[in-house]
C-alpha cells in the first residue's frame, strides 16, 4: 500500500539528516580540523555508498561509467569536496553551523545564475524575487547597524568566516553544474561514488604534498571525532542524499527541494537546546526569509 505524501516525508527526513550531519561535522572539525574531518567524511561516505550500491545495483563500484561521466563527475567531486566542503567546515569552525548554513542558502541561487551561461537555463522573474528574499535574509543575519553611526552597517560575523562560506557556495554551485553536465541519465548512487573517489584522491595528493598525514593519523586516534564523522557521514552524504533522491522521485521537485531547504531553520532548536546558544529574533526572521526565497526560486 503506497504511503501518502511519501515524497514530502522523504524530503523532510533528508533535511533532518543534513541538520544532524552539519552539527556532527561542526563538532568534528573543531576537534581535528576541517581538512582531516573532510577526508574521513569522504572515506565513511564512500563506504556507505559502496555497500548500498552492492545491494541496489548489484555492482559495488561504478565500472559501467564511460569516460565523459568519469571526467565531469571527477571534476565535480574535486570542486565540491576539496574546495567547497573544506571551506564550509572552516566557516563552521569560525562562525558556527547555523549561520554558515544560512549563507549556504545562496547555493541554489548561484547555481541558477551559472546555469544560464553553462547550461542555457534562463531565470524567470519569480526566480529573481526568490534571490532578493534570500539575500535579504542572509543580510539580516550577518549585517548589523552600528550604534553610533546612523545609516552605516558593520559585519557582525568574522569576515574570514563569511569569505570561507562564500567560497564554499561557489564551489558547491560549480560542482552541481559539472555534475549535471557529466551525469546525464547515469545512476545517482554510482555518480556519488565517482565524486567521492575523485575527492579522496585529491585529498591524498594534498596531504602528501603538504606532509600532513601525521595530522590525519592523529585525527584517526581521536575517538569522539571519528564517532561524530561516522554519524555525520551516515546522516548527510549517505542518508540525506538517498532520501533527497526518493523525494524528487515521489514528489514535485519544487516542493521537495523547498522542504529540503529548511535546514537553516531546523538547526536552530538543537543549537538552543543542546548548546544553549542565544538566538536573536532577527536571526530567526533572517532564516525564514532565506528559506522563503529558496521556496520562491524552486516553486514554478
Amino acid at each position: 500500500m503506497p504511503i501518502a505524501h511519501a515524497g514530502e516525508i522523504a524530503a523532510l527526513a533528508a533535511a533532518v539528516g543534513w541538520t544532524v550531519s552539519a552539527l556532527a561535522f561542526e563538532d568534528a572539525s573543531r576537534r581535528v580540523g576541517a581538512l582531516a574531518a573532510n577526508l574521513f567524511k569522504i572515506c565513511f561516505g564512500l563506504a556507505y555508498l559502496t555497500v548500498a550500491a552492492w545491494f541496489l545495483r548489484g555492482m559495488a563500484l561504478p565500472l559501467d561509467a564511460d569516460g565523459h561521466v568519469w571526467l565531469w563527475l571527477s571534476v565535480s567531486g574535486l570542486v565540491k569536496y576539496l574546495i567547497g566542503d573544506t571551506c564550509l567546515f572552516r566557516a563552521m569552525i569560525i562562525m558556527g553551523a547555523r549561520v554558515t548554513l544560512l549563507v549556504s542558502a545562496l547555493v541554489p541561487l548561484l547555481t541558477g545564475v551559472l546555469g544560464i551561461f553553462a547550461l542555457g537555463e534562463p531565470l524567470a522573474f519569480r526566480d529573481l524575487c526568490g534571490m532578493g528574499l534570500t539575500l535579504a535574509g542572509i543580510a539580516l543575519v550577518i549585517l548589523d547597524r552600528t550604534p553610533r553611526a546612523a545609516g552605516l552597517v558593520r559585519i557582525n560575523r568574522p569576515v574570514s568566516g563569511i569569505l570561507f562560506a562564500l567560497v564554499s557556495v561557489l564551489g558547491q554551485s560549480l560542482s552541481y553544474i559539472a555534475a549535471k553536465y557529466g551525469m546525464g541519465n547515469y545512476d545517482n548512487f554510482a555518480a556519488a561514488q565517482i565524486r567521492l573517489m575523485a575527492a579522496g584522491l585529491g585529498f591524498a595528493v594534498l596531504f602528501t604534498a603538504t606532509r600532513r598525514w601525521g595530522m590525519v593519523a592523529a585525527a584517526a586516534r581521536n575517538r569522539p571525532s571519528m564517532v561524530s564523522i561516522a554519524h555525520g557521514s551516515f546522516f548527510g552524504p549517505f542518508l540525506g542524499m538517498s532520501l533527497s533522491l526518493l523525494a524528487i522521485q515521489k514528489a514535485n521537485v519544487g516542493v521537495a527541494t523547498t522542504i529540503m531547504a529548511i535546514t537553516p531553520v531546523l538547526i536552530i532548536p538543537p543549537e538552543v537546546i543542546l548548546r544553549r546558544e542565544r538566538i536573536r529574533r532577527r536571526e530567526v526572521i533572517g532564516a525564514m526569509l532565506a528559506v522563503a526565497g529558496v521556496a520562491v526560486f524552486f516553486l514554478h
